[in-house]
């Protein structure tokens, strides 16, 4: 891998985190404005380390250690920059099972937000899908029958981490569900800081999900991950602290985010099945998208001023 891929890899993965992140942020800000100073201090300080060595560093490396059991934590670690050969059969051998597992994650993602979220309207059929969203289950089971059973032809274990990908979503939308009905009781005042500190970390580390499993369509080092993501979870930060209300005036950055996440979930897929994915691809296709969408969203202010 060249310098310069990494550096694409590296700017993609920060990229897309900051993009995933956006709701994340916004709760964030919205809670710690009802917070006293010293426990808004306590969250954005520990609360990134927690953000960016435990949940975006730990979870990669636990993924791809647990995808590779043949593997030691410090070769899961480093795997894909190794010269040694069982390490690299290893790893040869359990991506697809990764990657289909987390191809399916995002693209259930996706449909979710496609047919049940509320939206700013950003394409022509986002409406017509917003209004038949009962069928986002049938689609999605579907989907899911197709991809097993087209994995069950190439190797077993595919179609195993088909499903571990679809079982994921579904917890982790619950946990979605819980924080969205939680946002509410956290801006109320009666709750001590120490309670909202709690929750806000779990919601976190919830929403971090999305980010770390779509990393794995730019790379499977963890190293990298780690550094990409991490930048990313330093940036939303930031935003959390004071760039919220300017972000909000961007209606269609969501959008972007949710196609950088079926083309990443897409991506995975066809990585999965043994198609020759380029590794600037991944992070070419989420420029592009966000890049749309952003200017879609600036014409639309601009329009709006006039």
């Amino acid at each position: 891998m060249g310098l310069f891929s990494i550096i694409i890899i590296v700017v993609g993965l920060c990229l897309f985190e900051v993009i995933s992140s956006i709701d994340n942020a916004i709760i964030n800000a919205e809670v710690l404005s009802t917070m006293g100073v010293k426990a808004r201090r306590w969250f954005l300080l520990w609360g990134i380390i927690i953000a960016v060595f435990l949940i975006r560093g730990l979870l990669p490396w636990l993924i791809v250690w647990l995808a590779t059991p043949g593997l030691g934590p410090i070769e899961a670690l480093t795997a894909t920059f190794s010269s040694d050969l069982k390490v690299i059969e290893a790893v040869e051998k359990s991506a697809p099972m990764l990657l289909i597992g987390g191809g399916v994650f995002l693209i259930f993602l996706f449909f979710h937000w496609l047919f049940l979220e509320s939206k700013n309207f950003g394409l022509r059929g986002e409406k017509f899908f917003y209004k038949n969203g009962v069928w986002f289950y049938s689609v999605v089971s579907i989907i899911l029958a197709i991809i097993v059973w087209l994995a069950l032809g190439k190797n077993p274990l595919m179609a195993f981490g088909a499903v571990v990908g679809s079982t994921a979503f579904f917890i982790t939308h619950g946990f979605k569900q819980n924080a969205e009905q939680r946002e509410k009781d956290l801006t109320n005042k009666s709750l001590s800081d120490l309670s909202k500190i709690f929750y806000l970390e779990v919601i976190d580390a919830t929403f971090s999900i999305d980010g770390v499993l779509g990393a794995f369509a730019f790379t499977l080092s963890v190293p990298l991950i780690l550094f990409g993501n991490g930048i990313g979870a330093l940036v939303v930060r930031q935003l959390t602290m004071g760039n919220i209300e300017r972000i909000k005036k961007y209606a269609y950055l969501k959008n972007g985010a949710m196609y950088s996440i079926l083309f990443l979930g897409i991506i995975m897929l066809l990585d999965s099945f043994g198609f020759h994915i380029p590794s600037w691809l991944s992070p070419v296709v989420t420029f592009a998208v966000v890049i749309y969408f952003f200017q879609k969203s600036r014409l639309e202010n601009c329009r709006a001023n006039n």
